[in-house]
């Protein structure tokens, strides 16, 4: 009997954690065993800034995915994020020894472990080297070239890097966790592997992915990544500026925004209105919807003129690099109203919103379908091509199962009643290859700093 590969992916996110156990079903779509998820208080902007808290809220987050699941986690592939992470474009070649014999994984192994010894500035290392178009003796655009011949072999590349220091605070944490670290992926990257088609990465395609802390781009074209950002605010700048614009604590913030919140001020009436709870038997505020679509307009044009910005410096005007097929918006800021709209409006680019429902099995829970899960889909997808045993069942775990009590208290209180003369809130959307990353030398650098360490 074929062994099951249970693969599992951890989104640290600056909002949330969470861990997600599944394996491929016979007709190799995504099967999702069990989720975790828990309040993030250690994160900031997509950094771990405090160890304890984090590590707190990766092992909540595991033992609710373990509880629903019935399997115990051993290993993880892990997210990075952070306005830390920036990209470079490189060009580099070997000389063959032998160019009357075919070019292998060896020969590509060599090129791009050659990319992997490139000086970095202090404190910085090399995530991800991804190629891109190979050149053999001089003939230029080859995506493959494995089996031909030739002796100087050439490639260019997209080479992302991140602070060591910010990759092994996130190495640390889940090693406190009890947890192993079997990968690394840029959060960006992953997210593109769970919401964008084959066709879309062909044509030309920026994903934007809307997190809590940062805002994360790719660029494909031609089938192939060639540009990645990291733009250091995300939907939490929005929910602030509704505290400090209404004068209400940020739970109520958070609320509004997701309940009434639009990204297009114009939707709303002048008479709508949202009653917000005093605190202590203070009076209750009334917070026109229209100035609240108003604060949250600004902040997501600010976000969406930093993100094109970044789009136009990859060459988007060029009509060579031409994205045919536009924007696709995913992460939990792609779930306000409205934004979609406003997206096309600044960029004039055709615009989706992207769920890693493509790639579930059909009885996927709705919620896990939804764009906020699309990095963790796109990290279990990427544990899958790692072909790790990432989990094994709990029956054939033999110590007792210790069960921690909840660290944080998860649920929403109702802290917003609605006066308004809407029916109802606006409704939020839902909707029912190849892996590029050798990481295992890198990995084992991180492991060997952190045994050192101890």
């Amino acid at each position: 009997m074929e062994k099951e590969n249970i693969a599992v992916g951890l989104d640290i996110g600056t909002t949330k954690i969470v861990a997600m156990i599944g394996k491929k079903n016979e007709y190799g779509k995504l099967e999702i065993l069990g989720v975790g998820k828990s309040k993030s208080l250690g994160v900031a902007r997509g950094v771990v800034n405090n160890i304890t808290q984090t590590i707190q809220s990766i092992q909540q987050a595991v033992l609710e995915a373990e509880n629903k699941s019935g399997y115990k986690i051993k290993n993880v592939v892990v997210g990075i994020a952070g306005q830390h992470i920036r990209s470079i474009q490189h060009s580099d070649y070997i000389i063959r020894k032998n160019s009357d014999e075919v070019i292998d994984e060896n020969d590509l192994h060599l090129l791009t472990d050659q990319v992997n010894k490139l000086a970095m500035l202090p404190g910085e290392e090399i995530i991800h080297v991804l190629p891109q178009e190979y050149k053999i003796d001089g003939q230029s655009d080859i995506k493959e070239p494995i089996g031909m011949y030739g002796g100087r072999l050439e490639s260019s590349f997209h080479v992302v890097v991140g602070q060591a220091s910010s990759i092994r605070n996130v190495a640390r944490c889940v090693q406190s966790a009890n947890i192993e670290l079997s990968g690394l992926t840029l959060e960006p990257l992953a997210s593109a592997n769970a919401v964008l088609s084959q066709e879309e990465k062909e044509a030309g395609v920026a994903l934007i992915d809307i997190g809590g802390g940062t805002t994360d781009l790719a660029v494909f074209k031609d089938g192939i990544i060639r540009h990645t950002a990291v733009i250091p605010f995300g939907g939490n700048v929005i929910t602030d500026d509704i505290k400090e614009g209404c004068s209400i604590i940020e739970k109520q913030a958070e609320l509004l925004k997701v309940k009434f919140g639009s990204a297009w001020p114009g939707e709303n009436k002048d008479n709508e209105i949202v009653s917000i709870p005093g605190l202590r038997g203070r009076e209750p505020k009334e917070i026109s919807l229209k100035n609240l679509s108003k604060i949250i307009h600004a902040r997501v044009v600010e976000i969406i003129e930093h993100v094109f910005s970044e789009i136009k410096d990859y060459g988007h005007e060029d009509p060579r690099k031409k994205l045919i097929a536009g924007i696709v918006l995913t992460g939990g800021g792609a779930q306000l109203q409205h934004i979609k709209q406003l997206v096309e409006y600044i960029t004039g680019m055709d615009t989706r919103i992207g769920y890693p429902n493509e790639h579930l099995a059909g009885n996927s829970d709705e919620e896990i379908s939804c764009p906020l899960y699309a990095t963790v889909v796109g990290l279990v997808m990427n544990s899958i091509e790692n072909k790790t045993q990432s989990a094994v069942r709990l029956e054939k775990i033999f110590e007792p199962k210790i069960v921690r009590p909840p660290i944080f208290e998860t649920k929403d209180e109702e802290l917003i009643n609605n006066d308004s003369q809407k029916t109802g809130p606006p409704a939020v959307t839902t909707s029912s290859k190849r892996n590029f990353f050798d990481l295992s030398g890198y990995l084992g650098k991180i492991k060997e700093f952190l045994d050192n360490a101890e």
